[in-house]
């Protein structure tokens, strides 16, 4: 999309924008535009009917005189029928104007705007515009309309701000006119832009529309990229990138390509420069491009080319890629060297011997070329004329290639020859090799030349001795003024003043040799022998051939002996020399004749005269005394030319071209030394720790055009502080190096060093001067430092077993230097666990890095990642050292280890526990604790708790990992899931289990079925034969028979949540499936799902186990407690079960009749759907296990054999509670009922109670809250104990009663042993009404019963003919017709018998089968079935505790017996026990209707009953009467007392009546108070007998008080109105009338003297 978008114009800009208004189509505005002044302009408004049914409407018409129209009149469309309505405009004066004309419809009003403008210029440009995204210094632009959409011709002017600028700033537009306008973004910093550029336009009145302006400033990155070049010859320092060459063959060029990556998102506009330097002329290195622009993230290629020209020189360039306005700079460095040919030859002399005059003799000489470039070479020596000739002397030399040049000896004269011959190599210094040889004649023969002579030669002209003809050196050897050396040469004796060794030869450079040759050069590096002049001539044009003119010659002798000169005849030359031989005496000149005889006309000609000059003496060997004194002959060449060609005739004249020019390398031969050192010399370090090193990179740089050598030196006492590498090198011309730097400093001091650079020239050159040294300044200082932690101690909470955990430890530097240091690691784990295993566990935590470097004044950031692999608790202290040269490493720092900081964590594994569990459906009936047992809930929670084994830990998440039907097991943990049983078509069995996260970390689980785990795989490759178990698994998944809902979940810490298992009762059998609990990194637990569901009408106890385990119980325990065992009746009909008790009688009479199993139970029935219990008594007679096997018969169905265990122990030894223990139910699940089933609307506060260990003569009472947790519905409920024996032992207050919404009831639960030991351990039941559903319920059946009663005294005639023989009457069924009765009956009889009365109810359907579930017949459809009470929600509250018989709790619980209160019964036969509420417990199997009359009371009835109460107690509390009787009451004594009193026995009664005391007085003074709080006083006036009396009754009163107090009656009297008043405050308190933890009120009164002297006053009189 274009980032600028203009809107778009409608066709011809003639169509308006059109409303449509209920079915009206009309223009919303219309226009009046170029109108003048007194002229009418009309314009038509057009109204259509679009709808498809003709409309009506009104209008209004305009209310100004300006518009006006048609008088108003009804208008009347047809569907699409266009109406026009003409409207005229008026105008009276130059202005706008504007009105409405109103339509009125019956769905509303609608109008149209009328409006006249004036002319008005108008320009239509776009809002705003998005310019492309521009590097800093680059400039984009984009151009975009502007339109004169007004009257007017317009001006326009732009003012934009910086940086953008809109061309053209200025233009006129006439009317429709429309213009480009270019908008050009060029910033200078990168930002956001986000602008406005204002327009101002119009003549006469200034306006002005604005555009935002938007774009996007960056800056460029631009990184350059050597195509196929590595990056690891980049020098450290400034220079990025490096650009190498390598070795390139001397006039060939080489091009490589560099790449400029952009890296930003704008385009980048860049220029490559090479750095300016006016010395540098010849540039080598060259690029094809000097700017250009690389695109956004793309890239831009150069192609660099090398292309040197000087063999051996190393070229070193840099071209700077600038971009950005020179604020970005990215440096390439190239590099490259020249290599030319590398030619040698094999010899460096040849030696031919000797051969007779007018013989020749040819050797080999051997040149190579061991580089890959080609060589071109030449022998400086002619083609003939000389002794010494080759057959190729120049040629070209391939690349690794060897040459095999033929040498001939051609001697004219019989004397010795010697020549030393140059070969000249193109880009290489030249070669030279010695020729020699020597002729003999008869007459001649010279000494032999060979190569020691040679030798002896050179070094004898070093000492200057070989200007000395051989005769005079022998003289002087004989005289003793010379002597020989150990190599033979010759040498002047030393003087005593001098010990300096002989002068030797020295090879010289060949370069060298070549130009300081003393012929060529005023310079020499020897002083000639023989000299000749000229050493070249040019003839010229010689014409006519024989008039040329001889050229003469001079030779010198510079020696001090006479010597001999001859010239080499070359027959057939144009050239001669006269005289051929001569001889020269020393010192001397002679003068010879060069004669040119040419034979033809215009030709070139050109020749080299060889001639050799030897000492004379040397012609014969016989001469030679020493064979150290012969000395080689000495070689004179001249080189001449001469042509004759005639007047007019053009001839070639040689050219060539030097590829390098001369005076290039005369100027850089006279270069200074010039070092540039980065920072003028100067170099600082940061401050550094003692004893560790910092290096910094330092640039020196050459700034010439020749290599040069530095050398660094530093003070022998600084160099244990500072060092450099490398301390010597190469500097190439213009190359730049960095140097490495180190300053290690040792004391805590400010340091200021010096050191020097000295610089000389590769090749030191005697014109140059040698060296030039540069001092550099550095300052530096040591300083001391410490780390420290931002937080010394981490506490990372609980981690997940196997998780990773990752924290940030910050480091902190608050010194002025770097510090480098080391982490160590300690570990520690504590907890719950082998501490040998745990020992040699590998470390939990793992530092991102062990070891750097923090600056100063700066943080650090170390990750940390721990891994906790046991569920126990981790210390790590993580220490630090600093590094140094000595100690770099863990082990070399441990003594100087400081502590930095502390991490603990604690490895948890995610895991939860069953908190809650209930039953609804066919299992409703299922207790809290029988369902515990069942789904061995407890066990669950046991391996819970564990940590998980390897084994689970396989696969640590849900995973489909089995290709078959039965996933393999990874777990040992296995547990069954027992949902019990039930009959067929039954609704399924639910359980409900709340889980809860008790611990810190999240827990994802999951119930995996088989399916489940299986991995999806195609059909080919499943297998096709299933086995009975497979197939048994397949049923049950398939039918959906076991189910989960929800199958996995997730609960963070804290939370809970709970899930719903069921299962199905939809085919009879036993029903098996694995099922595996899965939690994610944590335990992994097979669950066997199994249920049985039995056929109708059949028979079955469900046995929880085959195994039972009793109470263990101490031996000697004279009432040993009764226990129970369960049986569950899953199926539909009662059942009856016998207990077979031979092995219990096996049992008895080994233990020598001692009863130790009695089964108090042996037969018994169990309702269907109820638990049942079997009574045992387990009286053990020695501290072992017994183990009996009882077959337990069921009539009419299965038996099974269960195999009970009781262990009876030594109490002396072991205490009850660590047996006890073993078989103790569980408690996790006491005081939780937050599960609910569906429907239930009210719970209770708890659970489970247990009244602990109790003696049998007491009784204990628990509180637990029944609460409607409804909001609307009234709640009826109704306590059920399930036997009788509980009913006696247990009492429920209230038993029934009625919840209000969000009411809670307070019910108490008491226990009153019934007077034997026993275990108590039974499931009371709450069955639970909704109030709505009762009365339906009692509606339903009062009507029908009234049916019923009607139905009974009614009935039909039937018959036809009345005067016939009728039949006995009785009732006929409904179905006889009203049409057949006769037509008087028919008319009495005015409705239709309702169908008959029939008691049984309609069987439930089984669910799950469409059999089940199809609707009764006609006849049965018309039987009106008794209504069924509702079925009510079953709430289970379990009750335990053991009952002791006195003696054995006294025995056990001494400390725990005053806590009881001992009641003693005044009979055998329990009293009834009357509770707080008044009501008296009575044995009832269902509730009656007829106590919940007042419950199932309307809202009317309950208010009548409490207008009446509100009445009556009104009526009471106005009665002053009433009220004065009560106040008279306070000076009578109180009941109570007067009833203790009365209970005396007969002979306390008689002795009382004989005395008695005066009415007058009071039997009890301290209990009674008078009305104003004043005592009557007693008269002092009786006799002695009657003060006897007096004090014979108060001793006979407190005897009585003593006596009443002792008995049983008062006690228990006592304890009840202490239970009853302890229960009202429990009551109010719930009902929040008291306030239990409120703070007591304290009351301060002010203290009287009568206080101070008196006893306090008694308090008054209980009212209760």
């Amino acid at each position: 999309m274009s980032p600028l978008q203009l809107p778009k114009l409608s066709a011809g800009k003639a169509k308006k924008k059109k409303g449509i208004f209920w079915g009206i189509e009309v223009t919303k505005t219309l226009r009046w535009h170029g109108w003048e002044l007194g002229k009418e302009t009309i314009k038509h408004l057009i109204l259509k009917n679009v709808r498809e049914k003709t409309q009506k409407l009104s209008y209004r018409c305009p209310s100004t005189r300006f518009f006006f129209t048609l008088f108003p009149q009804p208008i009347i469309l047809r569907p699409g029928i266009s109406l026009i309505l003409p409207i005229v405009f008026r105008p009276i004066e130059k202005r706008e104007y504007e009105d409405k004309i109103c339509f009125k419809k019956d769905e509303g009003e609608f109008s149209v705007t009328l409006r006249a403008t004036l002319p008005h210029p108008c320009l239509s440009f776009p809002a705003a515009v998005q310019l492309p995204a521009c590097a800093v210094h680059n400039v984009t632009e984009i151009t975009f309309p502007v339109r004169n959409i007004g009257d007017l011709v317009t001006v326009f002017h732009w003012e934009a701000p910086s940086p953008f600028y809109m061309i053209p700033d200025y233009s006129i537009l006439h009317p429709g006119a429309e213009c480009m306008v270019k908008v050009v973004f060029q910033p200078k910093v990168a930002a956001v832009y986000d602008v406005a550029a204002t327009c101002l336009f119009g003549s006469e009145e200034k306006r002005k529309r604005t555009i935002q302006l938007k774009a996007l400033s960056k800056y460029p990155y631009l990184q350059v990229n050597v195509v196929g070049e590595k990056k690891e010859g980049v020098q450290p320092g400034k220079f990025q990138d490096v650009l190498c060459f390598g070795s390139v063959p001397v006039g060939t060029t080489v091009e490589k390509r560099v790449e400029i990556f952009n890296m930003s998102v704008v385009d980048a506009p860049c220029r490559i420069e090479r750095a300016e330097d006016p010395l540098l002329q010849d540039h080598v290195f060259s690029c094809d491009v000097s700017h250009g622009i690389v695109p956004a993230k793309g890239k831009l290629v150069l192609r660099i080319r090398f292309q040197p020209q000087i063999v051996g020189e190393h070229s070193i360039d840099y071209f700077t890629i600038i971009s950005a306005g020179y604020l970005l700079q990215t440096v390439l460095k190239v590099a490259g060297s020249c290599k030319g040919p590398s030619v040698s030859l094999h010899q460096d002399s040849l030696d031919f011997d000797w051969i007779n005059l007018g013989q020749s003799l040819m050797r080999m000489l051997e040149i190579s070329n061991t580089s890959d470039v080609p060589a071109y070479y030449q022998f400086d020596i002619g083609v003939t004329g000389s002794v010494f000739s080759l057959d190729r002397p120049c040629g070209v030399l391939e690349g690794t290639t060897t040459l095999v040049l033929k040498v001939t000896f051609r001697p004219t004269h019989p004397i010795s020859y010697h020549r030393r011959v140059v070969c000249l190599v193109h880009h290489q210094e030249p070669l030279y090799v010695d020729f020699f040889g020597t002729c003999h004649s008869d007459t001649a023969k010279p000494a032999i030349l060979q190569a020691r002579h040679l030798s002896w030669y050179r070094t004898n002209m070093v000492r200057g001795l070989t200007f000395y003809p051989p005769d005079i050196v022998s003289a002087m050897l004989k005289d003793g003024q010379l002597q020989m050396d150990e190599k033979g040469a010759l040498m002047l004796l030393p003087e005593v003043s001098q010990d300096k060794p002989p002068k030797e030869y020295f090879e010289v450079d060949s370069m060298t040799e070549y130009f300081y040759d003393g012929e060529t050069s005023d310079m020499a590096l020897f002083p000639p022998h023989v000299s000749v002049s000229p050493r070249e001539y040019d003839f010229g044009c010689c014409l006519p051939l024989h008039k040329v003119k001889p050229l003469p010659l001079c030779v010198t002798n510079h020696t001090k002996g006479s010597i001999t000169v001859f010239w080499t005849l070359s027959h057939g030359s144009a050239f001669q020399v006269s005289p051929e031989m001569c001889d020269i005496p020393p010192l001397k000149s002679s003068a010879f004749r060069v004669i040119f005889k040419p034979t033809q006309l215009n030709t070139l000609y050109a020749a080299e005269v060889e001639g050799f000059a030897f000492y004379k003496v040397l012609r014969h060997y016989n001469n030679i005394e020493e064979d150290a004194t012969i000395c080689p002959s000495w070689c004179l060449t001249v080189k001449l030319r001469a042509h004759t060609f005639e007047e007019g005739r053009e001839h070639f004249i040689p050219q060539y071209i030097l590829d390098v020019p001369k005076e290039i390398a005369l100027r850089s031969c006279g270069e200074s030394l010039n070092l540039l050192l980065e920072g003028e010399g100067n170099l600082y370090f940061k401050p550094v720790y003692i004893g560790t090193s910092f290096t910094r990179m330092y640039t020196i740089k050459n700034c010439t055009r020749l290599p040069m050598v530095f050398t660094w030196k530093i003070r022998q006492s600084d160099r244990k502080i500072l060092s450099v590498s490398p301390t010597a090198g190469i500097l190439q011309p213009y190359e730049a190096l960095a140097q490495a730097w180190t300053f290690t400093p040792d004391k805590e001091i400010k340091y200021l060093l010096r050191a020097k650079v000295f610089v000389r020239r590769k090749n030191t050159d005697p014109m140059c001067p040698e060296t030039v040294h540069y001092a550099l300044r550095i300052v530096g200082e040591g300083a001391l430092g410490t780390i420290r932690a931002e937080k010394e101690h981490l506490d990372l909470g609980t981690v997940l077993v196997g998780d990773l955990q990752s924290c940030t430890i910050v480091l902190l530097n608050d010194g002025i230097c770097s510090l480098k240091y080391i982490l160590s690691v300690e570990q520690l784990i504590t907890g719950p666990s082998d501490s040998e295993e745990v020992c040699s566990d590998p470390l939990a935590l793992e530092l991102e890095h062990c070891s750097g470097t923090i600056p100063a004044r700066s943080r650090a950031f170390v990750r940390v990642t721990v891994r906790p692999a046991r569920q126990l608790h981790y210390t790590w202290s993580i220490k630090y050292a600093l590094c140094s040269p000595i100690a770099t490493d863990l082990t070399s720092t441990e003594d100087q280890q400081q502590p930095l900081c502390c991490i603990v964590a604690t490895g948890v594994y995610p895991t939860f526990c069953i908190t809650d569990a209930c039953s609804a459906g066919s299992g409703s009936g299922i207790s809290k604790l029988h369902l515990w047992r069942l789904f061995s809930l407890d066990m669950l929670n046991k391996y819970l708790k564990q940590d998980p084994t390897p084994s689970e830990l396989i696969y640590r998440v849900p995973t489909r990992h089995s290709t078959s039907l039965n996933p393999p097991v990874y777990t040992p943990l296995l547990l069954d899931f027992n949902f019990g049983a039930a009959p067929i078509g039954s609704e399924p069995t639910l359980v409900m289990l709340l889980l809860e996260n008790k611990g810190v970390v999240p827990v994802e689980w999951a119930f995996l079925f088989p399916s489940d785990q299986k991995m999806d795989m195609e059909h080919w490759a499943e297998d096709a034969e299933f086995s009975s178990c497979e197939l048994h698994e397949m049923r049950i998944q398939d039918n959906q028979l076991f189910s989960v809902s929800p199958k996995s979940g997730k609960l963070l810490p804290g939370q809970e949540e709970s899930i719903q298992l069921s299962h199905r009762h939809d085919f009879t059998g036993i029903d098996r499936l694995p099922v595996l609990l899965k939690v994610s990194y944590g335990h992994e637990i097979l669950l066997n799902f199994s249920g049985v569901t039995v056929e109708e009408g059949q028979q079955y106890i469900h046995f929880t186990s085959s195994k039972h385990l009793f109470t263990p119980i101490a031996i000697g325990t004279s009432h040993p407690p009764k226990q129970i065992y369960e049986l569950y009746n899953g199926g539909s009909v009662p059942v009856i079960f016998e207990v077979q008790l031979d092995e219990v009688m096996k049992i008895q009479k080994e233990n020598f009749q001692h009863p130790v199993f009695v089964c108090l139970t042996p037969r018994g029935e169990i309702p269907p759907g109820i638990t049942g219990h079997i009574e045992w008594i387990f009286s053990p007679l020695e501290a072992r296990t017994y183990v009996v096997d009882v077959p337990i018969h069921i009539p009419g169905g299965e038996s099974a054999v269960i195999t009970f265990k009781g262990e009876g122990y030594d109490p002396n030894t072991i205490e009850e509670t660590a047996s006890s223990s073993k078989i103790l139910p569980p408690s996790v699940f006491s005081g939780s009922t937050k599960l609910t089933v569906p429907g239930q609307a009210a719970t209770l506060s708890h659970g489970r109670i247990c009244f602990g260990n109790i003696p049998d003569c007491a009784k204990a009472s628990r509180l637990v809250f029944l609460n409607n947790i409804s909001e609307s519905k009234t709640v009826v409920f109704a306590w059920q104990i399930s036997t009788c024996k509980d009913k006696r032992v247990l009492q429920i207050a209230p038993e029934v009663g009625v919840v209000q919404p969000g009411e809670s009831i307070p019910c108490f639960i008491t226990l009153q042993p019934s007077g034997t030991a026993s275990f108590c351990s039974t499931d009371l039941v709450c069955e639970l009404y909704i109030q709505e559903s009762l009365v339906q319920y009692e509606r339903e059946l009062q009507e029908w019963e009234k049916e019923k009663a009607r139905q009974a005294v009614e009935f039909t005639i039937t018959e036809k003919d009345l005067g016939k023989q009728k039949s006995p009457a009785g009732r006929s069924s409904d179905s006889a017709e009203t049409k057949i009765l006769p037509e008087s009956k028919a008319v009495m009889r005015r409705y239709k018998t309702l169908p008959p009365i029939k008691n049984h109810p309609t069987p439930n359907q089984p669910a799950g089968h469409i059999d089940r579930r199809r609707l009764l017949d006609k006849e049965s459809s018309q039987v009106w079935v008794k209504p069924q009470p509702p079925r009510p929600t079953l709430l289970h509250l379990g009750v335990t505790g053991t009952a002791y018989s006195l003696e054995d709790f006294s025995n056990k619980f001494t400390s725990e017996l005053h806590k009881y209160f001992l009641s003693w019964p005044f009979s055998n036969q329990p009293l009834e026990t009357k509770f707080v509420d008044g009501r008296r417990d009575k044995d009832r199997t269902e509730m009656e209707p007829k106590r919940l009359s007042l419950a199932a009371a309307s809202k009317q009835e309950l208010q009548i009953v409490t207008d009446i109460l509100a009445g009556v107690i009104r009526g009471l509390l106005e009665n002053t009467q009433l009220h004065d009787a009560i106040r008279s009451t306070l000076d009578e004594p109180i009941p109570y007392f007067s009833q203790f009193r009365c209970a005396e026995s007969a002979e306390l009664q008689d002795r009382r009546q004989c005395s008695r005391v005066p009415s007058g007085v009071s039997a009890l003074p301290d209990l009674y108070a008078e009305k104003d709080g004043e005592r009557k006083e007693m008269r002092q006036e009786t006799s002695l007998s009657n003060d006897w009396l007096e004090i014979s009754h108060h001793e006979q009163l407190r005897e009585q008080k003593e006596t009443i107090s002792r008995q049983p009656a008062f006690r228990s009297l006592v304890e009840l109105v202490l239970e009853n008043t302890l229960q009202n405050i429990l009551i109010e308190a719930s009902r929040g009338e008291v306030m239990l933890t409120a703070q007591p009120r304290v009351i301060a009164l002010p203290s009287s003297p009568s206080q101070r002297i008196t006893s306090p006053a008694p308090p008054p009189p209980s009212r209760a």
